[in-house]
């Protein structure tokens, strides 16, 4: 007869409920294993991000089932604005009535909605319970959340964000480590110039390698702020001066309109981009999302990463439930590796590129004269992250990987529901 104090409450506990915990947690579920969020929040809750999601968000989105009409200020972006550091602008479109490729939806809005997906599901989420401790023994892992008391689960997935509880707990945080980007949003209204329509890119010189961004929202809103590289050696004082000044520049005040106004207070966040050498595993625990420092290192751009991190997670789980945790983690880490260490890599090389204003300008220019095959396929490179790292990654390459559809074909067939860019040959 099996010890009481072994037998699992679930078979995985999910730590967090953001797109990588919903992510994992719908995986398993559908996998036939009795799965729990926990969460310290309370949903709705926001989240500081720049609220851009990219293919690979999409479609992994769509392949648990996300519908896009659940979070009112889904707003579908056909295409992109990027500015040089020298003020040379291009718009790069995207492929129009094959789905979507890129969109633009509040956190706040999105994670509520994945959260009541999960449950619709049949994953259990316990919502303001935090995680005190992490205990693992034997054949399962305790661990003692607020309100709950201890959980006994046979595997954990720790998607708890970049200072994870559930590393920390374990014995594996790293003294000091800040993430390797830090960024500065915005939620603005009565935007009512190119940026309520269009979404801009601007690589202005003291950011890079990062950008300042303005992402589209509904109704005259707009989500707009920058991100910067720590590598760079800039303070965190460097930036909040930098940010002061911010609205205050010509070619962003003009993108905006004179009537635009910030909502609120601004907020500022850290990212981690490690994902080639950060703790994936730790016996029965598996880390995704932030907790696994996967962020694109390009962009600054997680969502997509969070929710392929966290179907990985629940693949390698579900393949072998009981068996030994080294194998679960060895297929787990294997699958990160293929999906996206590469592209991390890749990742690393262009922003040596993009590091300096006459790499920037240059790279611009060179978009400028593409043509608009060039510049609908570099606006598919830039959003969807399968062709970014496809050419050093010959395993990879298939006859149409230029010419996927994006997600949504069905909601997204024509252009309802799109903001548009102006079209350029």
């Amino acid at each position: 007869m099996p010890n009481a104090a072994h037998s699992p409450d679930v078979d995985v506990l999910v730590v967090g409920g953001g797109p990588a915990g919903v992510a994992a947690g719908i995986t398993a579920r559908r996998a036939g294993l009795d799965v729990a969020i926990v969460d310290k929040a309370v949903f709705p809750r926001d989240k500081c991000c720049g609220d851009g999601l990219t293919t690979l968000a999409l479609r992994e989105l769509e392949a648990i089932g996300f519908q896009p009409e659940s979070v009112p200020s889904f707003q579908v972006v056909d295409g992109a604005d990027i500015r040089a550091p020298g003020g040379r602008t291009v718009t790069v479109p995207l492929p129009t009535g094959r789905g979507v490729f890129a969109a633009v939806t509040p956190r706040i809005e999105l994670d509520a909605a994945l959260v009541e997906l999960a449950v619709a599901e049949g994953v259990t989420v316990h919502q303001g319970s935090a995680v005190k401790d992490v205990t693992p023994i034997e054949s399962v892992v305790l661990v003692d959340c607020e309100g709950l008391g201890v959980v006994r689960a046979r595997h954990v997935i720790a998607a708890d964000g970049m200072w994870s509880p559930v590393r920390k707990a374990l014995g594996l945080n790293v003294d000091g480590y800040l993430g390797e980007w830090h960024a500065f949003r915005q939620y603005v209204s009565g935007v009512t110039g190119a940026a309520s329509k269009r979404l801009i890119v601007w690589f202005d010189e003291d950011f890079l390698p990062g950008y300042a961004w303005s992402f589209p929202l509904p109704d005259g809103r707009a989500n707009v702020g920058f991100g910067i590289l720590r590598a760079t050696g800039r303070r965190t004082q460097d930036m909040k001066a930098t940010w002061a000044g911010f609205f205050d520049r010509p070619h962003i005040a003009a993108a905006l309109g004179p009537d635009a106004a910030p909502e609120g207070r601004h907020q500022a966040w850290p990212i981690p981009a490690r994902i080639d050498s950060a703790t994936l595993s730790s016996g029965r625990t598996l880390f995704v999302g932030d907790a696994a420092g996967a962020t694109d290192l390009m962009t600054g751009e997680g969502i997509g990463q969070a929710l392929l991190t966290g179907r990985l997670a629940a693949e390698a789980i579900a393949a072998n439930p009981r068996g030994e945790p080294a194998a679960t983690a060895a297929r787990y880490e294997r699958a990160v590796r293929h999906d996206l260490v590469a592209d991390h890599r890749m990742s690393v090389l262009l922003g040596r590129v993009l590091a300096h204003r006459r790499g920037a300008d240059g790279s611009v220019a060179i978009l400028d004269h593409a043509g608009s095959w060039g510049r609908r396929n570099f606006a598919r490179w830039m959003f969807e992250d399968e062709p970014r790292s496809i050419i050093t990654t010959p395993r990879r390459w298939h006859r149409r990987f230029l010419d996927r559809p994006g997600a949504f074909r069905t909601a997204f067939s024509g252009h309802a529901g799109r903001v548009t860019g102006p079209a350029r040959d």
